[in-house]
This record gives C-alpha cells, structure tokens and sequence, in this order.
C-alpha cells in the first residue's frame, strides 16, 4: 500500500499510519507488538500501571519488537477527596454491596489510575520509545521538555479545536482528534460538557483547519471505510481502538467480550459511575439502575473505588452487570482475529476504498 500523505509515517518511522489505540484494562504488550510489527503505531497503555509494572510492559515490548511505539498517560489533577460525598455514593450503592455479600467499605481505596509524573518520565527516559501521548491535556512543561529534549515525539488528545490550539501552543507534534463516538474516557480538559463534543466527521476537519501538526482522526473508525473517510477530511492518519477489542491479544474479560459481540450501533452510552469521568461503553445493569450520568458520582478517579468491587463480585460469578464494558459507536466493527492480521486488513480494506475513490 502506497500512502499519498506520509507525514505520519516519515514522523513516526512507521509504514502505515494506523495507530493502536491505548486502552487501559484492554490492550497488551502482544498487542502493541503485534501492531507495530504489522507497520503501524502499536500502544502501551500506562495510565493503571505503577513504574513498576510499565518497566515489566516496556521491557516485554523491546523484547518483542525494536519498531517505534507509544506509551499513552493520563494527565489529570488529582482530585481532592470529599468524605461526605463518597460516603453518600456507597450508600446509593449499598443494595448492590449487600446483594454481593460485600463488606460497606469493600475497595475503598480502587485501582491506581495516577497521572504522569517524574516517576514515570525517569522510566520513559531510561526506555526511550519513539512517542509518548496524553489524555485530558498536557502535563507540566518541565515534563514535556524532558520529553522533547530526549528525541521523543508527543501527542495528545483534543475533542474541540480550541483544545487542539492549545495542544499545539505547548509543544505537540501531532493531535488526536477524538470525536464523540469514541470508546472509553473524553480526552475534553478545556469543557466537561459531553454533550456538546462533536462527532468524528464534523471535529476532524475543524482540527485541520486550526493547527498546523498532523491531526489524526479517533471515533468510530473500525475499518478501511473509516480510515478513508478521515483522509478525505484532511487528517494525517487514524487512531482505532474498539476494532481491536476482540482480537486474542486483548485482555478483556469474557463477558466484555459476549457484550461486545452482541452490541450494536445503538448499543454505547457517555457515562461516569465507573471512574468518575464520562466514558463510553455498552449498556449494563449498573448504567441503567444508577446512571448514566450521575452529579452524585465521586470524582475521577475516585469513583472506581466504589464501582471496582462490583465488578470483580459479579464477575466472579459470571455476569457483567457491574463491568466497564468500554466501546465505541462502532463495536459490530470488531474483529475476532489476531491484531497483526487485523491491521494488514484494515491496509488492504483502506487500499481498496482509495482506489475505488480514484
């Protein structure tokens, strides 16, 4: 396949612009391995990994490839905690606690989702991959210069154009342009008003137009339909994570994966009952009884500390009432199929749209 816009591609040192969306709980170092051995832009995903576990995962990727790769960080502030408010929340929660046989104070403390840090940017120095990428915003500029300074590319996620500008203005080298269909967390940090991101075909070429770094395209793209649409409105390259859900490389559960294999195109929903920040994913029991969205929902990531002992109850029993089933608009575009091949056909499926274009 020959690539009419290769500035992704000669930015990157990769073959096709097609980048592995970072999914924290969901993608792998085989996927990213996999991936970038296939020619596009394989991810790690560090935002729940400790500097301990992102040195476990990024010595497995080197072990596997010597391809360019990207580590992707959260970077939001932590937030302070209100006793009052968690409390009201486990009471809301306290009839699913009780139907579970949980303890009240069950995973008080929940998943570690930290933000970047010079923990980590010592680690991220020590490994040097090709890009490092952010969600909700950029963290300090000490950190991005460090960054910069050791050769390492960096990108972020923008759900408007005014995000993009300012992503731009402080040192990005390429945008993610991450429309409303997308699966998992908003990368928004200028609004938290979801209901006013735009979809993928309307953000992509309002980015263009507002920078001048490589814009790539993330949303509801699981194909080469989609990739071929997000180079018609003018973005450098693609960013696909939902298609790759079902691949074996993938780490979600079983019953994330029936979900996904039973969703449909109206099957997805923004909410924050998980984590405590407005994400997508497949309708379940819990969004349904206590969400989507709820003003009562302790902060990000805060919320996962009351949400985290549901899940892991009822799934032990089977059931994903209570799981983080994260999707895009797109999840009929998943494919059971290993991550590499999945990447040569989105290639060839792109290949065939161009042509057929002229």
């Amino acid at each position: 396949m020959k690539w009419q816009d290769r500035r992704l591609l000669d930015l990157f040192g990769i073959e096709h612009p097609l980048l592995q969306a970072p999914m924290a709980g969901a993608s792998s170092p085989q996927m990213c391995v996999a991936a970038s051995e296939a020619g596009g832009l394989g991810s790690i995903a560090a935002a729940m990994l400790t500097p301990e576990t992102l040195r476990a995962e990024l010595q497995l990727v080197q072990q596997g490839t010597g391809r360019p790769i990207n580590v992707n960080f959260f970077v939001h502030k932590p937030p302070v905690e209100d006793a009052a408010r968690e409390a009201g929340w486990r009471k809301r929660l306290a009839s699913y606690y009780a139907e579970l046989g949980l303890a009240a104070d069950a995973g008080k403390d929940g998943p570690a989702r930290a933000p970047f840090s010079s923990a980590m940017c010592e680690i991220i120095l020590e490994y040097r991959p090709k890009v490092v990428s952010f969600h909700f915003g950029m963290p300090d500029t000490v950190l991005v210069r460090r960054l910069k300074d050791a050769g390492i590319l960096v990108l972020s996620s923008a759900t408007t154009a005014e995000e993009a500008r300012q992503l731009e203005a402080e040192g990005c080298d390429a945008v993610i342009a991450q429309g409303a269909e997308a699966g998992g967390h908003r990368g928004m940090f200028l609004t938290d008003d979801v209901t006013r991101q735009a979809g993928t075909m309307a953000l992509v070429p309002q980015v263009v137009d507002a920078v001048k770094v490589p814009v790539i395209a993330a949303g509801g793209i699981g194909d080469g339909r989609g990739i071929a649409a997000a180079f018609a409105l003018g973005a450098a390259g693609a960013q696909i994570g939902t298609a790759f859900l079902l691949t074996p490389e993938s780490k979600i559960g079983p019953q994330h994966r029936a979900a996904l294999k039973q969703a449909n195109d109206n099957s997805t929903t923004l909410t924050n009952i998980f984590t405590g920040r407005p994400a997508r994913g497949i309708v379940n029991r819990y969004i349904r009884e206590v969400g989507p969205m709820s003003a009562d929902a302790p902060a990000f990531p805060l919320a996962a500390g009351a949400s985290q002992p549901l899940r892991a109850a009822a799934e032990a029993k089977g059931s994903g009432d209570f799981t983080s089933l994260w999707s895009g608009q797109a999840p009929t575009l998943a494919r059971e199929m290993p991550t590499a091949a999945l990447m040569a056909k989105l290639v060839e499926e792109t290949g065939a749209v161009l042509r057929w274009l002229g």
